[in-house]
């Protein structure tokens, strides 16, 4: 399995390469020859790879929508110091999906009616667990919480990190560390708040 500092693999390329295309100008905004220029292979190319664009949208949809999952699994296996540290490890987590990969948030905005019917309930249901993932440590932190507050909760703050496609141009924001740890302050503050109303 490739980890992060492994050189990426031709597929990897296409896909990255795709997602930045398609949320730059649209799904169909973009050509297979575009993105075979990008990555430096022809468009007919890219069909040794993927059966057509349908295909990269969907691998990268649900793909994101599974990593999330399987990142915050392995977050709570291994997850020591209690509940509070959960939540502080899930959200880095989230966050670093959050500056990393914009234009997949973009995409997921705009696109994910364009996929099957098929793949866009894969994408639904992995998010649904992954959400349910988070309520189960918020009701940890916050047991005074109900569930539907605290699912409430969870959307408002994977809103919130989402926003990051929002923040300006990569050079506008100020730093990644510094946007970091205001976005972890702020998904805290609202957990806080939501705890506050109850």
């Amino acid at each position: 399995m490739a980890t992060r500092t492994d050189a990426p693999t031709r597929r990897e390329q296409i896909l990255k390469e795709a997602a930045r295309l398609f949320a730059e100008r649209g799904f169909h905004g973009v050509g297979v020859d575009e993105i075979g220029a990008a990555v430096g292979i022809s468009g007919p190319g890219l069909y040794r790879h993927f059966p057509g664009k349908d295909a990269m949208l969907a691998e990268l949809l649900v793909g994101i929508s599974g990593q999330l999952l399987t990142g915050g699994k392995r977050r709570v296996a291994e997850a020591g110091g209690g509940p509070q540290a959960l939540l502080d490890s899930l959200i880095e987590g989230h966050i670093d999906f959050a500056l990393d990969d914009r234009p997949l948030i973009t995409l997921h905005d705009r696109e994910l009616d364009r996929l099957r019917d098929s793949d866009r309930k894969l994408v639904r249901q992995l998010q649904r667990q992954y959400v349910e993932l988070w309520v189960e440590v918020v009701r940890e932190v916050y047991p005074a919480l109900t569930e539907p507050t605290t699912r409430s909760a969870v959307h408002s703050v994977f809103g919130l990190l989402n926003s990051t496609p929002h923040l300006g141009r990569p050079g506008a924001l100020p730093g990644r560390g510094v946007t970091a740890a205001l976005l972890h302050r702020m998904a805290l503050g609202a957990f806080e708040a939501a705890a506050g109303a109850e």
